[in-house]
């Protein structure tokens, strides 16, 4: 008798949680990310910041270029003195260009990860503000194969993004 009442409570309670209605919604992250006004600021800080630095490397390749047709045209005519401190220049210069290409890639990557991990922290931000707003009980991102468009909720989370203070 005491698992009989056991049993009727559950089902009761079971019943009852499925009559509940959940308020489910949907963001596409990636889509977000893409038309941020906050990414486009991001790169154009990016650009603005390492632009020099890479018109620098620029114009070491092209000097390193001028020197290699130098060397590969006037050669024959080089006395050998000349022309192995004009290799030992263009193999110094090859070295700190390669050098200088390593440390640009690592100071623009980098930079690039700082940007976008406070990209994502606004996104989270403005995800979580929406959900309390609009009282979502549960918000997925990845890993959802199909969302109707009744509950992608992604063009909100676009315009709750852009109402953050930059």
């Amino acid at each position: 008798m005491k698992n009989k009442i056991s049993l009727f409570l559950m089902l009761m309670l079971v019943a009852g949680v499925s009559h509940a209605e959940l308020k489910i919604g949907f963001v596409n992250v990636a889509k977000v990310l893409e038309k941020a006004p906050q990414a486009v600021k991001a790169k154009t800080r990016l650009e603005t910041e390492f632009s020099p630095r890479d018109k620098a490397l620029v114009s070491q390749q092209k000097e390193i270029k001028t020197m290699e047709d130098r060397l590969t045209k006037d050669s024959a005519v080089m006395g050998e003195e000349e022309r192995g401190r004009i290799e030992k220049d263009l193999l110094d210069k090859k070295r700190d260009a390669v050098r200088a290409q390593q440390e640009f890639s690592e100071d623009f990557n980098m930079r690039r990860n700082e940007e976008l991990g406070n990209l994502q922290k606004r996104i989270v931000d403005a995800v979580r503000a929406l959900a309390i707003e609009v009282s979502f009980d549960l918000l997925l991102t990845d890993g959802v194969i199909y969302a109707n468009d009744a509950i992608d909720v992604t063009s909100r989370v676009q315009q709750k993004l852009e109402t953050l203070s930059q």
